[in-house]
């Protein structure tokens, strides 16, 4: 690949990022605050979520700016990372459990149903775009941070069909549940990168 095309990538790669970064600080303070408004741990959940994607995106930026990338530095964002996911994991397991146990109701968030199924599709357009520059760029964080773009669109998808469900049929566990389902996959997430 020619120096020219390699640059080329690395600066829209830059920019994937950056919008990634300005998607979800936003997406954090819309879907928490719609989730305080609705008393929703799913919509809580998913913008606590964005809140470690933002981290992430900061991570591959990162690496990107440096000449050389040090292990021992590569280990030690994936680490903190990781542990951030293990502290989202833990919280809303148990606070889906709490929910549950207890009862608590979420009420109907239209405006949540909206911005989550932009959310998916913006998601899944920045994760494809992404893959093909990390796998063009051959840059491993670029490409794990690609696929946690994709599962952030998996999520969203997950946290929609919640709340449209509770909307429609008021199943009011569906919301506990598709929070508890962002937990597991925040648990794995953490598994992953605290072992690799």
């Amino acid at each position: 690949m020619y120096k020219r095309q390699v640059a080329d990538l690395e600066q829209t790669g830059r920019r994937l990022q950056r919008a990634t970064i300005a998607w979800n600080v936003v997406e954090v303070g819309i879907t928490v605050g719609l989730g305080m408004a609705a008393g929703s741990l799913a919509l809580v959940a998913f913008g606590l979520d964005s809140l470690i994607e933002v981290f992430a995106s900061l991570v591959v930026l990162w690496h990107m700016a440096g000449t050389e990338v040090e292990q021992a530095r590569d280990r030690r964002a994936r680490r903190l990372v990781g542990m951030a996911f293990a502290m989202l994991a833990v919280y809303l397991l148990v606070a889906s459990a709490r929910a549950i146990w207890v009862g608590d109701e979420a009420d109907p968030s239209p405006l949540g149903i909206l911005y989550l199924a932009a959310t998916a599709i913006v998601m899944f357009t920045l994760a494809a775009w992404k893959r093909r520059v990390g796998t063009e760029l051959e840059s491993e964080p670029f490409l794990a941070e690609a696929h946690m773009t994709f599962l952030d669109g998996w999520l969203a998808t997950g946290v929609l069909a919640a709340l449209v469900v509770n909307a429609v049929f008021g199943w009011w566990w569906a919301d506990a549940v598709a929070a508890a389902a962002v937990g597991v996959v925040a648990a794995r997430e953490a598994v992953e990168l605290l072992e690799g």
